[in-house]
């Protein structure tokens, strides 16, 4: 009995996705959207052309359409300070950018917070 309910679940899924498709074929903008597409790969064709040719010469119109940034260092920030920490009672010193070090943890814990960052080091 199982293989019945499974084909019958398929064939109304079958006859669900039809009705969609046959709602997206009769949609103007995928009509355009797929009118376009066909236009642009016989262009390809007839240039000999591959998607990557494409992208090279439109990235070089328009940077961000390759992918390629404008300026390297746009949208990165710069790099935390580094900053360094010495137990006076252990004298074990600790360097890192960021504040979620697990020793500076565990020191933060046992000493309080005030009192760790006392012992940074300029």
């Amino acid at each position: 009995m199982a293989k019945i309910n499974d084909y019958y679940q398929k064939k109304q899924l079958m006859e669900k996705l039809t009705e969609e498709l046959h709602q997206l074929e009769q949609d103007n903008s995928l009509k355009r959207e797929l009118e376009f597409e066909e236009k642009i790969r016989k262009l390809m064709k007839e240039y000999d052309k591959s998607p990557k040719d494409v992208l090279q010469v439109l990235g070089a119109i328009d940077p961000s359409i390759s992918g390629a940034k404008a300026d390297s260092t746009a949208g990165t920030r710069p790099k935390r300070p580094l900053k360094t920490y010495k137990n006076p009672n252990t004298g074990e010193i600790v360097k890192t950018r960021g504040g979620n070090h697990k020793t500076l943890n565990e020191w933060r814990e046992k000493h309080g917070k005030d009192k760790v960052q006392s012992w940074q080091q300029d």
